[in-house]
């Protein structure tokens, strides 16, 4: 017989003896954890001395800052090298404000000035200490590159993104221009001028134009392999630099003559009265002296990889003027040379909008890429310190002691030791990739992968394999073909994924509608699959790989999406308010983005519509919207403003509101 009647008997029995132990609560957030304080502020995240345009009159150097807002307009004396005046330069009425100033000039005793994103034109007297708007031209998100005065004091410009020559009498302030020189050109990147015409060095088409400055009439005087760097016009000759070659010829266009650079390219000419041409040169700084039908002969490196704004001569001295802040005198008999920074000789830095970011958790380290320079944040003591790089830091990735750097605009990767901020250059990606926008370390194959993009008319981006230790770099060009990368994400299996665009490095007719998704074994150096997501969308902005799921951001109409990688299906996909990098943490997939003020969203996982996490953190990248998470926490380190802040992005809690 079956005693079906003891189970349920001793089952009561035990309920009664046994301890009540509470169920167990429905799982909830703590109000501490969204209270306190959501933004810390650490000051400014990058400050600079960085400099764009340069020009000399009377003893005295004129310099324009980059990247800070306002600009000012630096004067140095070349006798004592000391700063001994700073005068911002106003914002006119146009949409927009100036960060910097590319083009300057001396005419008639006063010191022109071309700015950006405003491409307006300033003038500055010396003697009142005055600057005034004198003409915009063009519109806001426009440049103007490059400036030269004519013997008889009229100032010539170049511009982008129209491509064109603009001329401005300062007798009655007449303002007028040459139109598009080049069918399809944006950049009148550098230009010189004499009595008769203007030498306009182009960058997308890489041409060297004269234009005549009475009829507008124009000639093709060379045909640069990539766009025009530099211009310098003698009595009878014009010198101007494209990629490794140097052309010299005649100012009707005869006689022209290639001077090979021996994998140099040319960043500033400046000047002897005998029309001697100095030349000073990327990736090294060095400076060369060259005549016409003789060979290079090289005088000296001022400061090792630095970039050169203006050079002028004086008797034996050349004076230069570094990008990163820095003024250099060279005696061009010996090569003696001096440097002073300008910070130290008094002008006042300021806070520039950055290029990346690296959270280092070993040390409590938050590393920020500006120009020339890697500021090391420690914010439990306060304390930072500058280093200097040769150049812009894109991307920023970590190995061990290591932090690595991938620098724009010589696509060098560039090693850092953390501990004695000692620099290692690990060599240039070359093929045309002087834009790497994307860096990952991959410890399982420990090498560094780079995804990149050519400078100028070319559509043609790479993926770089780099070995740390050996400074081997294996560079496969159009991985993804005809456009370049923005991003890469390592995925499981020995699988990196790709993210493309169509544009390029710009300035050419793209070849495809829709940027594309590409798989790359690291193991056979081979695509394994191609796909273009979402018709239409031109450049991925980022690509994240999470629990098979690749999250994906566009830049030009933001929006995300999100695609299976087994299926190679688009699961979802929606508008942003801008765009950004996105970033895995703790299992969640979040985007910061441009635009709308400056925003940070929750992608996923699983969620059909994008969740706002904070807002308020402003529009003040250089590059794009970073976050560096603290590892087992929802703080994550960022800008506000231009401002380095932790912020608290707990998906659980109310949408964080930054105030300015």
């Amino acid at each position: 017989m079956k005693r079906r009647w003891l189970l349920p008997l001793l089952a009561a029995l035990f309920a009664l003896l046994a301890p009540v132990v509470p169920a167990a609560p429905a799982v909830a957030v703590d109000p501490a954890d969204c209270g306190g304080a959501g933004v810390e502020r650490f000051g400014p995240a990058s400050v600079t001395g960085a400099i764009v345009g340069a020009a000399v009159h009377e003893g005295r150097g004129y310099v324009v800052t980059r990247g800070l807002k306002p600009p000012v307009l630096a004067e140095y004396d070349l006798a004592t090298r000391t700063v001994v005046r700073q005068t911002p330069i106003p914002d006119g009425p146009a949409e927009g404000s100036p960060e910097g100033a590319w083009a300057t000039a001396v005419s008639g005793g006063k010191v022109y000035i071309g700015t950006y994103p405003v491409p307006d034109l300033y003038r500055f007297d010396p003697a009142t200490g005055k600057v005034e708007r004198l003409a915009s031209l063009g519109v806001n998100g426009g440049f103007i590159w490059s400036m030269a005065a004519a013997p008889d004091g009229k100032i010539y410009a170049g511009t982008y993104p129209d491509g064109k020559v603009w001329e401005y009498n300062p007798a009655g302030g007449a303002v007028r221009n040459f139109g598009v020189l080049a069918a399809g050109e944006r950049y009148v990147r550098s230009l010189d001028v004499d009595a008769t015409n203007v030498y306009a060095g182009l960058l997308d088409t890489g041409k060297l134009m004269s234009v005549n400055r009475s009829t507008g009439a124009t000639r093709v005087l060379a045909q640069g392999a990539t766009g025009i760097s530099a211009v310098s016009v003698g009595r009878t000759r014009v010198r101007a630099a494209s990629g490794n070659t140097l052309y010299d010829v005649r100012t009707d266009g005869t006689d022209l003559r290639t001077v090979d650079l021996g994998g140099n390219s040319v960043d500033s000419i400046g000047l002897a009265p005998d029309y001697t041409a100095y030349l000073s040169t990327r990736p090294h700084g060095t400076v060369y002296r060259y005549r016409t039908a003789e060979p290079l002969v090289e005088i000296g490196t001022p400061r090792s990889q630095e970039e050169t704004r203006g050079m002028f001569l004086d008797g034996d001295t050349l004076t230069g003027f570094a990008g990163s802040g820095g003024a250099w005198t060279m005696d061009v008999t010996d090569g003696r040379t001096t440097y002073t920074d300008l910070l130290d000789a008094g002008l006042t830095g300021g806070a520039e909008r950055p290029q990346s970011m690296l959270y280092d958790a070993d040390r409590g380290a938050v590393w920020v890429g500006g120009h020339f320079s890697v500021t090391v944040h420690h914010p439990a003591t306060g304390t930072q310190r500058r280093i200097w790089v040769p150049g812009e830091p894109k991307a920023l990735t970590r190995r061990g002691d290591k932090i690595y750097a991938a620098i724009y605009p010589s696509g060098q990767i560039v090693e850092i030791d953390a501990q004695t901020d000692a620099l290692r250059s690990l060599g240039y990606l070359g093929h045309g990739q002087q834009r790497p926008w994307d860096l990952e370390y991959d410890p399982a194959t420990d090498k560094l992968l780079v995804a990149s993009a050519p400078l100028g008319a070319s559509l043609k981006g790479a993926l770089s394999v780099v070995d740390p230790d050996t400074s081997l770099i294996e560079v496969y060009p159009d991985v993804i073909k005809d456009q370049s990368l923005m991003s890469l994400s390592l995925g499981p299996g020995g699988v990196v994924y790709l993210g493309g665009d169509v544009r390029g490095g710009g300035g050419t007719t793209p070849t495809r509608t829709t940027a594309a998704v590409a798989a790359f074994d690291l193991a056979t150096r081979t695509v394994r699959w191609e796909v273009s997501p979402v018709a239409g969308n031109q450049t991925l902005q980022d690509i994240k790989v999470h629990d098979g799921i690749l999250y994906g951001v566009f830049k030009r109409n933001a929006g995300w999406f999100t695609m299976d990688l087994a299926t190679r299906q688009v699961l979802d996909k929606g508008t942003l308010s801008g765009y950004g990098e996105i970033e895995v943490h703790q299992g969640k997939v979040f985007t910061s983005t441009y635009f709308g003020g400056g925003n940070v969203h929750l992608l996923g996982p699983g969620l059909p519509d994008p969740q706002l996490i904070a807002t308020g953190l402003g529009d003040d990248w250089y590059t794009n919207p970073q976050l560096a998470f603290e590892p087992g926490s929802w703080k994550a380190w960022a800008l506000a403003g231009r401002d380095l802040a932790r912020l608290r992005l707990d998906p659980s809690c109310a949408p964080l509101t930054v105030t300015p």
